[in-house]
C-alpha cells in the first residue's frame, strides 16, 4: 500500500482502520507512517495523526522508539492539532520516561492554560501532567491551580476531567 496515497483518498474512520489494520504491528510500515506524520505537509500529517494514535492504542511498543521525535514534534508553533491531541493521546496512556518529564510539562501547562486550545489537547495534557506529578510532585499545586482557575468556564469534557483529577491530586 502507497500510505501517503491512502491517506489523501479521504478522510474517515473507514480510511483510518484501513490503514491502521495494515500497519498492525510492522515496524517497517509503521516507519513509513511517521515519517509522513513527522516531516510531511499539513495534510498528509493530520491524517496520519489520526491513524498513529489509533496504532499507539492497539501496539504502544511499537511506538516508543519515536517519543523523542513526537515529543520535539509538540514543540513546533505550527503543529497541527490533530498531531497534539493524538500525541497526548497516547502519552496520557503511557509511563513517560524521566528524560521527557520537563519537555512535556512546560508543553502541557501550555496547553493546559491556553485558551486558544482545543478541550481534548487541554484534558489529554491534564492527564499527562498528572501522570508527571505522580513523580514530581512539587508540581501539584500549580496543576491544581490552572485546572481550578479553568474550571468554572470549562466545558463539560474539561469540568469531568478537571474534577477528576482533582480528586486525584488531593492524594498525591
Amino acid at each position: 500500500m502507497d500510505l501517503r496515497k491512502q491517506l489523501l483518498t479521504t478522510h474517515s474512520k473507514e480510511n483510518t482502520t484501513l490503514i491502521a489494520n495494515y500497519i498492525g504491528s510492522d515496524r517497517e510500515r509503521f516507519d513509513k507512517l511517521m515519517k509522513l506524520f513527522l516531516y510531511d505537509e499539513y495534510r498528509v500529517i493530520q491524517r496520519a495523526a489520526w491513524v498513529v494514535g489509533d496504532v499507539s492504542r492497539l501496539h504502544p511498543e511499537i511506538v516508543m522508539p519515536y517519543l523523542p521525535e513526537m515529543v520535539e514534534n509538540l514543540k513546533k508553533p505550527d503543529i497541527h492539532d490533530a498531531s497534539k491531541r493524538n500525541t497526548l493521546r497516547f502519552l496520557q496512556e503511557i509511563e513517560v520516561p524521566e528524560a521527557h518529564w520537563g519537555d512535556l510539562a512546560e508543553l502541557c501547562f501550555n496547553y493546559l492554560t491556553s485558551i486558544e486550545e482545543p478541550v481534548a489537547i487541554k484534558v489529554f495534557s491534564m492527564t499527562v501532567l498528572l501522570g508527571i506529578v505522580k513523580k514530581v510532585p512539587e508540581l501539584k499545586d500549580e496543576l491544581k491551580y490552572a485546572i481550578e482557575d479553568q474550571l468554572p468556564y470549562g466545558s463539560a469534557g474539561f469540568k469531568s476531567r478537571g474534577k477528576k483529577t482533582l480528586k486525584v491530586l488531593e492524594k498525591v
